[in-house]
């Protein structure tokens, strides 16, 4: 099937598929940039954003604001039309800070999760930036749509992420490891018929954008027929030549096979899906790594009883690839590199 446009509030895609964002350094202004020329909508993680910058161990949020300006103005050189915004977790330290900051520099939309982004139109408020909480059930949609609605507000659109995504999951751990999630096609059917009721009943249009697992233009075209918009894809960008991370940690993506793929539980009580290395393997075995420092990352963390430090691990991982790699659960299906326009010309069919 020909792929429709998509479309949020005012903003058109070419393409109704989103690059989703991955941190740290996963994508960057290069991936999104390439993305959102194609004819997708690139997403920029905000995560820890300035890390590269050479002030970052002195002053990280400095170094983090600066960055979110620096980033968005080199993805709008590559893509001056395209659709360009951020991700950032809702547990995030300065939270409210980073997003008013993407707000003022331009960005066109912020999508966030990892928690409820019950704040979100108060750091919105005034702006024509869009934004798309990710839930992974109706029951955290209502949530949301209730506190925003007090805000007099709705969401643009609402990313639906389901238990087959990489990085942070938005599913206990136990129903993880013993595969008693549900499944992504249930998550959606489930969410758009809230949403529905929602349009309804305040005369609005809420689009669905459907993520985690999603691979192959058979995959867009089965969310397109449940009722999705658009759909959200991270593990396949990876391996991609514009994909903003250091070639050992596409490597890590390339190298990897099913059994390599885990369930682990991240310094920040969330489940995650990572592959599985050296790194992960000496977390387990000593039970504890301690923080040299704390980059004050994140609210719920204590660096006296962290197992480890979550930026400094992934900050390994961008560098060399030797730290936390996140991925999804197709990952071990990747053997080659290809391009931005190539894979969307895939899933496009």
């Amino acid at each position: 099937m020909k792929l429709p446009e998509l479309h949020i509030g005012d903003l058109t895609a070419r393409l109704p598929i989103v690059q989703g964002g991955m941190g740290v350094g996963i994508s960057l202004s290069g991936l999104a940039g390439a993305v959102a020329a194609a004819g997708g909508v690139g997403t920029i993680s905000g995560v820890q954003i300035g890390f590269r910058e050479p002030d970052f161990e002195k002053d990280p949020v400095t170094a983090n604001l600066r960055a979110i300006g620096k980033e968005l103005q080199k993805a709008r050189e590559r893509s001056p039309h395209g659709i360009i915004g951020f991700n950032f977790m809702s547990v995030m330290k300065n939270y409210a800070l980073y997003v008013r900051e993407a707000v003022r520099c331009g960005a066109d939309f912020i999508v966030s999760g990892a928690g409820l982004p019950f704040s979100l139109p108060e750091l919105t408020k005034g702006s024509t930036v869009k934004i798309l909480p990710i839930v992974s059930s109706a029951r955290a949609c209502r949530l949301i749509v209730g506190k925003w609605l007090r805000q007099g507000r709705l969401p643009d659109a609402v990313v639906v992420e389901g238990p087959l995504a990489g990085g942070h999951l938005g599913f206990k751990y136990q129903d993880m490891v013993q595969n008693t999630y549900p499944a992504l096609e249930d998550c959606v059917a489930e969410v758009r018929a809230y949403l529905d009721t929602v349009e309804s009943e305040h005369h609005v249009s809420i689009p669905v954008i459907a993520g985690g697992g999603l691979a192959a233009h058979e995959d867009v075209c089965r969310m397109l027929s449940l009722g999705a918009a658009g759909v959200q894809l991270g593990t396949r960008f990876v391996a991609t030549e514009e994909c903003d991370a250091c070639p050992a940690f596409k490597q890590a993506y390339l190298n990897a096979c099913e059994e390599d793929i885990r369930i682990i539980k991240s310094p920040v009580g969330l489940a995650a899906r990572a592959i599985s290395n050296p790194f992960l393997q000496m977390a387990e075995e000593q039970g504890r790594i301690p923080p040299a420092r704390c980059y004050g990352c994140m609210e719920a963390c204590s660096p006296a009883e962290t197992k480890y430090c979550i930026s400094s691990a992934l900050f390994d991982a961008a560098n060399d690839g030797s730290g936390l790699i996140f991925c999804g659960a197709g990952a071990a299906k990747l053997h080659e590199l290809t391009t931005v326009p190539l894979l969307l010309a895939e899933l496009s069919g």
